[in-house]
Protein backbone atom coordinates (compact mmCIF):
# COMPACT_ATOMS: atom_id res chain seq x y z
CA UNK A 1 0.00 0.00 0.00
CA UNK A 2 1.35 3.44 -0.94
CA UNK A 3 0.83 6.14 1.65
CA UNK A 4 0.58 9.79 0.72
CA UNK A 5 2.59 11.98 3.06
CA UNK A 6 1.09 15.36 3.93
CA UNK A 7 3.17 18.28 5.13
CA UNK A 8 1.57 21.64 5.93
CA UNK A 9 4.14 24.26 6.80
CA UNK A 10 5.39 24.19 10.37
CA UNK A 11 2.14 22.80 11.70
CA UNK A 12 3.45 19.26 11.40
CA UNK A 13 6.01 19.81 14.17
CA UNK A 14 9.69 19.00 14.00
CA UNK A 15 10.98 16.59 11.32
CA UNK A 16 11.77 13.98 13.96
CA UNK A 17 8.30 14.36 15.48
CA UNK A 18 6.79 13.96 12.03
CA UNK A 19 9.00 10.90 11.61
CA UNK A 20 7.59 9.39 14.79
CA UNK A 21 4.07 10.15 13.59
CA UNK A 22 4.87 8.60 10.22
CA UNK A 23 6.26 5.52 11.95
CA UNK A 24 3.09 5.27 14.01
CA UNK A 25 0.93 5.48 10.91
CA UNK A 26 2.94 2.86 9.07
CA UNK A 27 0.81 -0.13 10.10
CA UNK A 28 -0.54 -0.37 6.59
CA UNK A 29 2.93 -0.82 5.15
CA UNK A 30 5.22 -2.26 7.77
CA UNK A 31 3.18 -4.11 10.35
CA UNK A 32 1.72 -6.50 7.79
CA UNK A 33 5.26 -7.54 6.90
CA UNK A 34 6.80 -7.77 10.33
CA UNK A 35 4.23 -8.32 13.05
CA UNK A 36 4.24 -12.09 12.71
CA UNK A 37 8.02 -12.27 12.81
CA UNK A 38 8.31 -9.96 15.79
CA UNK A 39 5.56 -11.70 17.72
CA UNK A 40 7.24 -15.04 17.19
CA UNK A 41 10.63 -13.71 18.28
CA UNK A 42 10.35 -11.48 21.37
CA UNK A 43 13.47 -9.44 21.96
CA UNK A 44 15.63 -9.95 25.02
CA UNK A 45 17.96 -7.46 26.64
CA UNK A 46 21.59 -7.86 25.63
CA UNK A 47 24.71 -7.19 27.58
CA UNK A 48 26.40 -4.14 26.11
CA UNK A 49 29.27 -6.16 24.65
CA UNK A 50 27.28 -9.06 23.25
CA UNK A 51 26.24 -7.65 19.87
CA UNK A 52 27.92 -5.83 17.00
CA UNK A 53 25.91 -2.65 17.41
CA UNK A 54 26.33 -2.47 21.17
CA UNK A 55 30.06 -3.19 21.04
CA UNK A 56 30.56 -0.58 18.31
CA UNK A 57 28.55 1.96 20.30
CA UNK A 58 30.94 1.52 23.22
CA UNK A 59 33.65 2.62 20.79
CA UNK A 60 31.60 5.63 19.68
CA UNK A 61 30.62 4.14 16.33
CA UNK A 62 27.62 2.58 14.62
CA UNK A 63 27.51 -0.89 13.09
CA UNK A 64 24.98 -1.16 10.30
CA UNK A 65 23.66 -3.42 7.57
CA UNK A 66 22.20 -2.95 4.12
CA UNK A 67 18.54 -3.95 4.30
CA UNK A 68 16.06 -5.05 1.64
CA UNK A 69 12.39 -4.31 2.25
CA UNK A 70 11.26 -7.63 0.77
CA UNK A 71 13.07 -9.53 3.57
CA UNK A 72 11.37 -7.67 6.42
CA UNK A 73 8.71 -10.38 6.61
CA UNK A 74 11.29 -13.08 7.42
CA UNK A 75 11.54 -13.83 11.12
CA UNK A 76 15.25 -14.66 11.33
CA UNK A 77 16.17 -11.70 9.14
CA UNK A 78 14.24 -9.26 11.33
CA UNK A 79 15.47 -10.81 14.58
CA UNK A 80 19.12 -10.65 13.48
CA UNK A 81 18.72 -7.08 12.21
CA UNK A 82 17.06 -5.94 15.43
CA UNK A 83 19.56 -7.67 17.70
CA UNK A 84 22.86 -6.91 16.00
CA UNK A 85 22.69 -3.58 14.16
CA UNK A 86 22.24 0.09 15.02
CA UNK A 87 22.10 1.55 11.50
CA UNK A 88 20.48 0.56 8.22
CA UNK A 89 21.09 1.43 4.57
CA UNK A 90 18.35 0.63 2.03
CA UNK A 91 19.93 -1.62 -0.60
CA UNK A 92 17.94 -0.40 -3.61
CA UNK A 93 14.79 1.24 -2.31
CA UNK A 94 16.11 4.84 -2.36
CA UNK A 95 17.82 4.67 -5.75
CA UNK A 96 16.49 6.83 -8.56
CA UNK A 97 14.66 4.09 -10.46
CA UNK A 98 12.87 3.04 -7.27
CA UNK A 99 11.64 6.44 -6.07
CA UNK A 100 11.18 8.40 -9.34
CA UNK A 101 10.47 5.87 -12.11
CA UNK A 102 8.86 8.55 -14.25
CA UNK A 103 9.69 12.24 -14.20
CA UNK A 104 8.07 14.05 -11.31
CA UNK A 105 6.25 10.95 -10.06
CA UNK A 106 7.67 9.75 -6.74
CA UNK A 107 7.02 6.50 -4.89
CA UNK A 108 8.51 6.08 -1.40
CA UNK A 109 6.52 3.15 -0.04
CA UNK A 110 9.28 0.52 -0.03
CA UNK A 111 11.91 2.90 1.30
CA UNK A 112 9.44 4.01 3.96
CA UNK A 113 9.13 0.41 5.16
CA UNK A 114 12.84 0.37 5.96
CA UNK A 115 12.91 3.85 7.50
CA UNK A 116 9.85 3.12 9.64
CA UNK A 117 11.33 -0.14 10.88
CA UNK A 118 14.63 1.57 11.72
CA UNK A 119 12.88 4.35 13.61
CA UNK A 120 10.80 1.85 15.57
CA UNK A 121 14.06 0.29 16.79
CA UNK A 122 15.97 3.53 17.37
CA UNK A 123 18.36 2.85 14.47
CA UNK A 124 20.03 5.47 12.29
CA UNK A 125 19.46 5.46 8.53
CA UNK A 126 21.99 6.10 5.78
CA UNK A 127 20.39 7.40 2.58
CA UNK A 128 21.65 5.62 -0.54
CA UNK A 129 21.87 7.21 -3.08
CA UNK A 130 20.76 10.50 -4.68
CA UNK A 131 22.90 10.84 -7.84
CA UNK A 132 24.40 7.75 -9.49
CA UNK A 133 25.05 6.71 -13.07
CA UNK A 134 23.48 3.27 -12.52
CA UNK A 135 19.87 2.23 -11.84
CA UNK A 136 18.61 5.33 -13.62
CA UNK A 137 15.22 5.18 -15.34
CA UNK A 138 15.56 5.61 -19.08
CA UNK A 139 13.91 9.03 -19.11
CA UNK A 140 16.87 10.59 -17.25
CA UNK A 141 19.52 9.81 -19.85
CA UNK A 142 17.29 11.16 -22.62
CA UNK A 143 17.19 14.69 -21.21
CA UNK A 144 19.17 17.62 -22.55
CA UNK A 145 21.54 19.52 -20.29
CA UNK A 146 19.06 22.12 -19.06
CA UNK A 147 16.35 19.59 -18.30
CA UNK A 148 18.85 17.21 -16.73
CA UNK A 149 20.11 19.88 -14.33
CA UNK A 150 16.55 20.70 -13.34
CA UNK A 151 15.65 17.03 -12.92
CA UNK A 152 18.74 16.30 -10.81
CA UNK A 153 18.14 19.18 -8.44
CA UNK A 154 14.43 18.41 -8.20
CA UNK A 155 15.15 14.74 -7.47
CA UNK A 156 17.56 15.63 -4.66
CA UNK A 157 15.14 18.18 -3.24
CA UNK A 158 12.06 15.96 -3.33
CA UNK A 159 13.74 12.86 -1.88
CA UNK A 160 15.60 14.71 0.86
CA UNK A 161 12.51 16.74 1.78
CA UNK A 162 10.47 13.55 2.14
CA UNK A 163 13.02 12.22 4.64
CA UNK A 164 14.14 15.51 6.16
CA UNK A 165 15.31 14.99 9.73
CA UNK A 166 15.19 11.21 9.39
CA UNK A 167 18.47 10.40 7.60
CA UNK A 168 21.80 10.45 9.41
CA UNK A 169 24.03 10.50 6.30
CA UNK A 170 23.28 10.75 2.58
CA UNK A 171 25.38 9.32 -0.24
CA UNK A 172 24.77 12.44 -2.30
CA UNK A 173 26.90 11.32 -5.27
CA UNK A 174 27.98 7.73 -5.83
CA UNK A 175 30.83 6.30 -7.95
CA UNK A 176 31.62 9.34 -10.10
CA UNK A 177 35.26 8.39 -10.86
CA UNK A 178 36.65 5.85 -13.30
CA UNK A 179 38.59 2.77 -12.33
CA UNK A 180 42.20 2.47 -13.45
CA UNK A 181 45.08 4.89 -13.43
CA UNK A 182 43.60 7.94 -15.10
CA UNK A 183 41.87 9.53 -12.13
CA UNK A 184 39.25 10.79 -14.58
CA UNK A 185 35.54 11.24 -13.99
CA UNK A 186 33.27 8.42 -15.08
CA UNK A 187 31.17 8.90 -18.20
CA UNK A 188 27.52 9.32 -17.20
CA UNK A 189 24.57 11.46 -18.26
CA UNK A 190 25.48 13.91 -15.48
CA UNK A 191 29.19 14.08 -16.28
CA UNK A 192 28.75 14.12 -20.04
CA UNK A 193 26.07 16.81 -20.12
CA UNK A 194 26.73 18.90 -16.99
CA UNK A 195 30.51 18.53 -16.63
CA UNK A 196 32.62 18.30 -13.47
CA UNK A 197 30.47 20.85 -11.68
CA UNK A 198 27.52 18.50 -11.27
CA UNK A 199 29.00 16.99 -8.09
CA UNK A 200 29.42 20.38 -6.41
CA UNK A 201 25.94 21.41 -7.50
CA UNK A 202 24.44 18.21 -6.08
CA UNK A 203 26.10 18.81 -2.70
CA UNK A 204 24.99 22.44 -2.56
CA UNK A 205 21.41 21.47 -3.39
CA UNK A 206 21.51 18.76 -0.72
CA UNK A 207 22.77 21.16 1.95
CA UNK A 208 20.05 23.67 1.12
CA UNK A 209 17.41 20.95 1.42
CA UNK A 210 18.49 19.38 4.73
CA UNK A 211 21.14 21.40 6.60
CA UNK A 212 21.40 18.81 9.38
CA UNK A 213 22.11 15.65 7.37
CA UNK A 214 25.68 14.50 6.81
CA UNK A 215 26.54 14.73 3.12
CA UNK A 216 28.85 12.02 1.76
CA UNK A 217 30.65 11.08 -1.42
CA UNK A 218 30.75 7.27 -1.82
CA UNK A 219 32.90 5.05 -4.09
CA UNK A 220 34.60 1.66 -4.50
CA UNK A 221 38.23 0.72 -5.23
CA UNK A 222 39.29 3.78 -3.25
CA UNK A 223 40.23 1.81 -0.13
CA UNK A 224 43.98 2.22 -0.59
CA UNK A 225 46.14 4.99 -2.00
CA UNK A 226 45.81 4.76 -5.79
CA UNK A 227 44.96 6.95 -8.78
CA UNK A 228 41.22 6.74 -8.15
CA UNK A 229 41.40 7.52 -4.44
CA UNK A 230 43.90 10.32 -5.18
CA UNK A 231 41.36 11.89 -7.55
CA UNK A 232 38.61 11.68 -4.92
CA UNK A 233 41.03 13.07 -2.33
CA UNK A 234 41.83 16.03 -4.58
CA UNK A 235 38.12 16.74 -5.07
CA UNK A 236 37.38 16.62 -1.32
CA UNK A 237 40.37 18.83 -0.57
CA UNK A 238 39.17 21.34 -3.17
CA UNK A 239 35.62 21.26 -1.80
CA UNK A 240 36.82 21.89 1.75
CA UNK A 241 39.05 24.76 0.65
CA UNK A 242 36.17 26.49 -1.17
CA UNK A 243 33.41 25.81 1.33
CA UNK A 244 31.53 23.30 -0.77
CA UNK A 245 29.41 21.36 1.75
CA UNK A 246 30.81 17.85 2.20
CA UNK A 247 30.86 16.09 5.56
CA UNK A 248 31.96 12.54 4.89
CA UNK A 249 33.50 10.10 2.45
CA UNK A 250 32.26 6.53 2.12
CA UNK A 251 34.59 3.64 1.32
CA UNK A 252 32.61 0.69 0.00
CA UNK A 253 35.28 -1.93 0.86
CA UNK A 254 34.25 -4.91 -1.28
CA UNK A 255 37.18 -7.32 -0.92
CA UNK A 256 38.17 -10.74 -2.26
CA UNK A 257 41.36 -12.63 -3.12
CA UNK A 258 41.87 -10.53 -6.27
CA UNK A 259 41.16 -7.29 -4.43
CA UNK A 260 42.35 -7.81 -0.85
CA UNK A 261 42.32 -5.37 2.04
CA UNK A 262 45.15 -3.00 1.09
CA UNK A 263 48.11 -2.63 3.42
CA UNK A 264 47.60 1.14 3.50
CA UNK A 265 43.88 0.94 4.25
CA UNK A 266 44.13 2.67 7.62
CA UNK A 267 46.54 5.30 6.33
CA UNK A 268 44.17 6.06 3.46
CA UNK A 269 41.21 6.50 5.80
CA UNK A 270 43.34 8.76 7.97
CA UNK A 271 44.46 11.04 5.15
CA UNK A 272 40.84 11.72 4.20
CA UNK A 273 39.93 12.30 7.85
CA UNK A 274 42.78 14.80 8.05
CA UNK A 275 40.96 16.89 5.43
CA UNK A 276 38.24 17.51 8.01
CA UNK A 277 35.63 14.97 6.92
CA UNK A 278 34.26 11.87 8.60
CA UNK A 279 35.03 8.55 6.95
CA UNK A 280 32.58 5.67 6.87
CA UNK A 281 32.93 2.07 5.70
CA UNK A 282 29.71 1.82 3.77
CA UNK A 283 29.34 -1.52 1.93
CA UNK A 284 31.73 -3.95 3.58
CA UNK A 285 31.82 -7.56 2.42
CA UNK A 286 34.82 -9.88 2.20
CA UNK A 287 34.66 -13.07 0.18
CA UNK A 288 36.14 -16.20 1.77
CA UNK A 289 35.62 -18.31 4.85
CA UNK A 290 37.18 -19.50 8.08
CA UNK A 291 40.18 -17.88 9.69
CA UNK A 292 41.33 -16.00 6.57
CA UNK A 293 38.01 -14.20 6.24
CA UNK A 294 37.91 -13.58 9.99
CA UNK A 295 41.38 -12.01 9.91
CA UNK A 296 40.45 -9.71 7.03
CA UNK A 297 37.28 -8.53 8.75
CA UNK A 298 39.19 -7.89 11.97
CA UNK A 299 41.80 -5.84 10.09
CA UNK A 300 39.09 -3.62 8.58
CA UNK A 301 37.46 -3.02 11.95
CA UNK A 302 40.85 -2.38 13.56
CA UNK A 303 41.62 0.24 10.89
CA UNK A 304 38.34 2.05 11.55
CA UNK A 305 38.94 2.06 15.29
CA UNK A 306 42.40 3.56 14.73
CA UNK A 307 40.95 6.57 12.89
CA UNK A 308 39.06 8.89 15.22
CA UNK A 309 36.82 10.23 12.46
CA UNK A 310 35.83 6.77 11.20
CA UNK A 311 32.29 6.98 12.53
CA UNK A 312 30.87 3.60 11.56
CA UNK A 313 30.80 0.42 9.52
CA UNK A 314 28.01 -1.00 7.35
CA UNK A 315 28.11 -4.55 6.01
CA UNK A 316 26.35 -5.01 2.68
CA UNK A 317 23.74 -7.50 3.79
CA UNK A 318 22.99 -9.87 6.67
CA UNK A 319 23.11 -13.58 5.64
CA UNK A 320 25.31 -14.84 2.82
CA UNK A 321 22.34 -16.11 0.81
CA UNK A 322 21.05 -12.58 0.20
CA UNK A 323 24.41 -11.06 -0.72
CA UNK A 324 24.97 -9.78 -4.25
CA UNK A 325 28.12 -11.96 -4.06
CA UNK A 326 26.45 -14.96 -2.44
CA UNK A 327 28.76 -17.54 -4.05
CA UNK A 328 31.69 -15.92 -2.25
CA UNK A 329 30.04 -16.21 1.20
CA UNK A 330 31.18 -12.65 2.08
CA UNK A 331 29.09 -11.74 5.12
CA UNK A 332 29.11 -12.35 8.88
CA UNK A 333 26.16 -14.78 8.96
CA UNK A 334 25.80 -17.95 6.90
CA UNK A 335 22.67 -18.91 4.98
CA UNK A 336 21.04 -20.19 8.18
CA UNK A 337 21.96 -17.07 10.20
CA UNK A 338 24.68 -18.92 12.12
CA UNK A 339 27.45 -16.57 13.20
CA UNK A 340 30.64 -17.25 11.30
CA UNK A 341 34.22 -17.00 12.60
CA UNK A 342 34.31 -13.58 10.94
CA UNK A 343 31.48 -12.45 13.22
CA UNK A 344 33.40 -13.50 16.33
CA UNK A 345 36.50 -11.74 14.99
CA UNK A 346 34.59 -8.49 14.42
CA UNK A 347 32.90 -8.61 17.81
CA UNK A 348 36.17 -9.35 19.60
CA UNK A 349 37.97 -6.55 17.75
CA UNK A 350 35.23 -4.16 18.82
CA UNK A 351 35.87 -5.24 22.41
CA UNK A 352 32.79 -7.42 22.72
CA UNK A 353 32.42 -10.98 23.99
CA UNK A 354 31.20 -13.64 21.53
CA UNK A 355 28.32 -15.62 22.96
CA UNK A 356 25.54 -13.09 23.36
CA UNK A 357 21.85 -13.43 22.48
CA UNK A 358 21.31 -15.42 19.30
CA UNK A 359 24.91 -16.63 19.30
CA UNK A 360 25.51 -20.37 19.63
CA UNK A 361 28.50 -19.59 21.84
CA UNK A 362 28.51 -18.93 25.57
CA UNK A 363 31.11 -16.58 27.15
CA UNK A 364 32.11 -19.32 29.60
CA UNK A 365 32.04 -22.16 27.08
CA UNK A 366 34.78 -23.04 24.63
CA UNK A 367 35.81 -25.84 22.33
CA UNK A 368 38.47 -26.63 19.74
CA UNK A 369 38.20 -28.42 16.40
CA UNK A 370 41.10 -30.50 15.06
CA UNK A 371 41.14 -32.06 11.59
CA UNK A 372 42.84 -35.28 10.46
CA UNK A 373 42.63 -37.25 7.22
CA UNK A 374 41.64 -40.87 7.75
CA UNK A 375 41.35 -43.34 4.85
CA UNK A 376 42.48 -42.01 1.49
CA UNK A 377 42.18 -43.29 -2.09
CA UNK A 378 42.78 -41.93 -5.57
CA UNK A 379 39.45 -40.16 -5.94
CA UNK A 380 38.84 -39.00 -2.40
CA UNK A 381 39.24 -39.54 1.33
CA UNK A 382 37.53 -39.69 4.70
CA UNK A 383 38.03 -36.69 6.97
CA UNK A 384 37.64 -36.56 10.73
CA UNK A 385 37.10 -33.54 12.98
CA UNK A 386 37.64 -33.94 16.72
CA UNK A 387 35.74 -31.58 19.02
CA UNK A 388 37.22 -31.02 22.48
CA UNK A 389 35.50 -29.01 25.22
CA UNK A 390 37.48 -26.41 27.11
CA UNK A 391 37.65 -25.92 30.86
CA UNK A 392 33.83 -25.85 31.20
CA UNK A 393 31.18 -28.36 30.09
CA UNK A 394 29.35 -27.62 26.84
CA UNK A 395 25.92 -28.63 25.59
CA UNK A 396 26.45 -28.00 21.90
CA UNK A 397 29.00 -27.10 19.24
CA UNK A 398 29.22 -25.89 15.64
CA UNK A 399 32.06 -26.05 13.10
CA UNK A 400 32.37 -24.78 9.51
CA UNK A 401 34.20 -26.96 6.96
CA UNK A 402 35.13 -25.37 3.62
CA UNK A 403 35.82 -27.53 0.56
CA UNK A 404 37.73 -26.55 -2.57
CA UNK A 405 35.91 -27.53 -5.80
CA UNK A 406 35.74 -30.03 -7.39
CA UNK A 407 35.92 -31.74 -4.00
CA UNK A 408 32.50 -32.43 -2.57
CA UNK A 409 31.27 -34.01 0.64
CA UNK A 410 29.05 -37.00 -0.15
CA UNK A 411 28.41 -38.37 3.35
CA UNK A 412 28.57 -37.15 6.97
CA UNK A 413 28.31 -39.17 10.20
CA UNK A 414 28.04 -38.21 13.88
CA UNK A 415 26.99 -34.72 12.85
CA UNK A 416 24.14 -32.78 11.18
CA UNK A 417 25.31 -30.71 8.19
CA UNK A 418 23.83 -27.68 6.46
CA UNK A 419 25.28 -25.96 3.40
CA UNK A 420 25.67 -22.38 2.24
CA UNK A 421 24.45 -21.25 -1.17
CA UNK A 422 27.78 -22.04 -2.87
CA UNK A 423 27.69 -25.67 -1.74
CA UNK A 424 31.30 -25.35 -0.60
CA UNK A 425 30.88 -24.44 3.08
CA UNK A 426 29.37 -27.05 5.39
CA UNK A 427 28.24 -26.14 8.92
CA UNK A 428 28.18 -29.22 11.16
CA UNK A 429 26.31 -29.38 14.45
CA UNK A 430 25.90 -32.40 16.76
CA UNK A 431 23.36 -35.07 15.94
CA UNK A 432 23.53 -36.81 19.36
CA UNK A 433 26.99 -35.94 20.70
CA UNK A 434 26.66 -32.28 21.66
CA UNK A 435 27.02 -32.57 25.44
CA UNK A 436 30.62 -32.83 26.60
CA UNK A 437 32.20 -32.63 30.03
CA UNK A 438 35.10 -30.24 30.53
CA UNK A 439 38.07 -31.53 28.53
CA UNK A 440 36.05 -34.34 26.89
CA UNK A 441 36.08 -35.03 23.15
CA UNK A 442 33.84 -36.32 20.39
CA UNK A 443 34.15 -36.37 16.61
CA UNK A 444 32.30 -36.32 13.33
CA UNK A 445 33.44 -37.61 9.96
CA UNK A 446 32.75 -37.11 6.29
CA UNK A 447 33.57 -38.66 2.92
CA UNK A 448 34.93 -36.50 0.10
CA UNK A 449 34.95 -37.27 -3.62
CA UNK A 450 36.80 -35.23 -6.24
CA UNK A 451 40.45 -35.63 -5.30
CA UNK A 452 42.64 -35.67 -2.22
CA UNK A 453 44.12 -32.16 -2.20
CA UNK A 454 43.96 -29.59 -0.84
CA UNK A 455 42.65 -30.60 2.59
CA UNK A 456 39.47 -28.89 3.81
CA UNK A 457 39.62 -25.68 5.82
CA UNK A 458 38.12 -26.25 9.26
CA UNK A 459 36.95 -23.11 11.04
CA UNK A 460 36.88 -22.35 14.73
CA UNK A 461 34.64 -24.39 17.00
CA UNK A 462 31.75 -22.44 18.53
CA UNK A 463 30.40 -23.85 21.80
CA UNK A 464 27.22 -23.39 23.78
Amino acid sequence: MIRKRTRTGDGGGSPRARGRLRAGLSATTTALLTVTALAALPQTAAHAADTLGAAAAEKGRYFGAAVAANHLGEAQYVSTLNTEFTSVTPENEMKWDAVEPSRGSFSFSRADQIVNHAQSRGMDVRGHTLVWHSQLPSWVSGLGATDLRSAMNNHITQVMTHYKGEIHSWDVVNEAFQDGNSGARRSSPFQDKLGNGFIEEAFRTARATDPNAKLCYNDYNTDGVNAKSNAVYAMVKDFKSRGVPIDCVGFQSHFNSNSPVPSDYRANLQRFADLGVDVQITELDIEGSGSAQATNYANVVRACLAVTRCTGITVWGIPDKYSWRASGTPLLFDDNYNKKPAYDAVLSTLGGTPGGPGNPGDPDAACTATYTTAEQWGGGYNGKVTITAGSSPISGWSVNVTMTPPQKVVAVWNGSPTWDSSGNVMTVKPSWNGTLAAGASTSFGFTVNGGTAPPPQVGACTAS
